[in-house]
């Protein structure tokens, strides 16, 4: 399959798709799932993307998780976007994007994840905590630097001090990222937030009440609608 990265074919209507981190930013948010079972897995799926959430990062922790990206792949297609997380080897990528992911994730960096992402085409976000760490992964080639675990660093302040002496760092903060926290988060200069349980509900699976992580599906995108909105410098009017 080709690079949603660098992929320039137009659509049937003549209009260009967008790229992987077109869509990265435009949503806002990377779901980090980590179900216990396949089954799970889809009905987090299924709820997410009807409160319109189409990106998730389905760990390696979850078991099958490459079999799992082959079929939500097989299932979804284009609409959904896919990314890989907890990747720490190279032999990971392969597996993974193989599968069908666009993008990959890891905790920690690992300088041969961010090449071989980068060999296969695909979206680069490893993870770092330290100054000396973020500057490190941008300049292996990393397309996004995950910020984990934020909430345990002093959170927006921290991701804001970051940028600070790097304004050229895309961050992603993850770890700690609640709707009560989203704004802050946003408007410390986050291109889009990694988002674990406060929306990854595996509690509202179990209890059958997959409801709840749609409603939370559109909070989220509600906050990042009305920050982004607020943010947007106000455009001048001619008299």
């Amino acid at each position: 399959m080709p690079s949603r990265e660098g992929r320039r074919e137009s659509r049937d209507d003549g209009t260009m798709p967008e790229t992987t981190q077109q869509t990265i930013e435009r949503i806002g948010l990377i779901p980090v799932l980590r179900a216990r079972s396949e089954g799970q897995a889809h009905a987090v799926v299924q709820a997410m993307i009807a409160g319109g959430v189409m990106v998730v990062e389905v760990t390696m922790t979850v078991p099958g998780a490459v079999d799992l990206l082959k079929t939500l792949r097989n299932e979804y297609g284009e609409k959904l976007l896919l990314g890989a997380g907890t990747v720490t080897t190279a032999a990971e990528v392969e597996a993974t994007v193989d599968a069908g992911a666009e993008f990959i994730v890891s905790p920690s960096l690992h300088p041969e994840v961010v090449a071989k992402t980068r060999e296969r085409g695909k979206v680069s976000i490893p993870g770092a905590l330290t100054p000396t760490e973020a500057i490190t992964a941008w300049r292996a080639g990393a397309h996004y630097v995950k910020i984990f675990p934020a909430s345990a660093v002093g959170g927006a302040a921290y991701l804001k001090a970051l940028l600070a002496p790097f304004p050229e760092l895309k961050l992603i903060p993850t770890g700690g990222v609640t709707l009560q926290t989203a704004e802050s988060f946003l408007r410390a200069g986050a291109k889009a937030l990694g988002v674990g349980s406060d929306l990854v509900d595996l509690a509202a699976i179990d209890a059958g009440t997959p409801e709840k992580i749609t409603e939370t599906s559109l909070a989220y995108l509600r906050v990042l609608a009305e920050v982004r909105d607020a943010m947007r410098p106000a455009q001048r009017v001619e008299v």
